[in-house]
């Protein structure tokens, strides 16, 4: 990107969470084992999917693209936070911070469809039993994550758009450990008013709508449960509210951050912390815990993996 000519910015400082070198070695710890767990609980969850003929269903094809959109969120910006700890080097290049408001927006904005297109398959399944098999085709599974990236990288790609039309000539002081558009916006030579309302039109506005669309799915839902309770009801319930946790604890803090884009900038810490390190490990820890033919899965595949290790010994004689 040749942004010479647009800003006099050359680097951004991310001040982090806290200058304590306490707290800093803390975060660091945590933040670790938050990732590393992260990435071995949806990379099992991937793989469990694929192995387990069981679990080749819309439901669960959609839960491991889940997984893989969470990896990603999870790894975008987190490793370099967590690496800064250590090293002390808190400086990324203006175009690495552009980068990084492309990947955040773009794997959120995947995933807020991805999770809607997960609602739609619950909603088809308990309330129109009878057409599912026709409705959530694999085909239509497909087309649905294939269009929840497209639109991500279509969302994404406006912000990024944005941010390079912003003239940075003086502070370049990120309150934050990413960059993103709402902390970023405010080190413009510009008037941040008429950006803030333009940041809650474009994401807040949009964000909230999703989740109302969400709500009101999985309440019909509920509802239909409710009405027809049976042996499989629980199990139903089980995994809508398990969903509904999920997207829960996804939209709270987005939802937050960009309808009060003009917040104190510890909530934003806070707040982005949460859905960038603790959201993606909701998936793991909802779906496997929650959910009776992921754990079952989980443990074929885990008694398959130590049965081929017994017997692999045999192999050399």
């Amino acid at each position: 990107m040749d942004v010479a000519n647009k800003s006099t910015v050359c680097e951004f400082v991310l001040l982090g969470l806290s200058n304590s070198w306490k707290l800093q070695m803390f975060f660091f710890v945590v933040f670790s084992v938050f990732y590393v767990a992260t990435m071995v609980g949806n990379s099992l969850i991937i793989i469990t999917v694929i192995a387990d003929s069981h679990l080749h269903s819309p439901m669960y094809f959609l839960l491991a693209n889940l997984s893989i959109i969470d990896m990603s969120l999870a790894s975008f910006a987190a490793p370099k936070m967590i690496t800064d700890y250590l090293t002390g080097h808190r400086n990324i290049s203006f175009d690495g911070c552009i980068i990084q408001i492309f990947f955040l927006h773009l794997f959120t904005s995947t995933e807020i469809i991805l999770l809607m297109a997960m609602s739609f398959d619950r909603y088809t399944a308990i309330c129109k039993p009878l057409r599912y098999a026709s409705i959530i085709s694999p085909q239509v599974c497909v087309a649905l994550v294939m269009v929840s990236w497209v639109v991500g990288v279509m969302h994404s790609m406006s912000q990024v758009i944005f941010a390079l039309t912003l003239p940075f000539c003086g502070p370049n002081e990120v309150y934050s450990f990413l960059c993103d558009l709402p902390v970023v916006f405010q080190l413009a030579c510009v008037d941040t008013y008429v950006l803030g309302l333009f940041m809650i039109s474009a994401s807040g506005i949009i964000a909230l709508s999703c989740f109302i669309l969400l709500f009101n799915s999985y309440a019909i839902v509920l509802v239909t449960i409710k009405k027809h309770s049976s042996k499989g009801s629980s199990k139903v319930l089980s995994t809508c509210t398990a969903h509904f946790i999920v997207v829960f604890m996804f939209f709270g803090p987005c939802i937050f951050i960009y309808m009060w884009s003009l917040s104190s900038f510890l909530i934003d810490k806070v707040l982005s912390v949460f859905y960038t390190i603790f959201t993606p490990i909701l998936n793991p820890v909802t779906y496997t815990l929650r959910n009776q033919e992921v754990k079952t899965a989980m443990r074929k595949l885990k008694n398959k993996l130590l049965n081929s290790n017994k017997t692999m010994p045999l192999h050399y004689f």
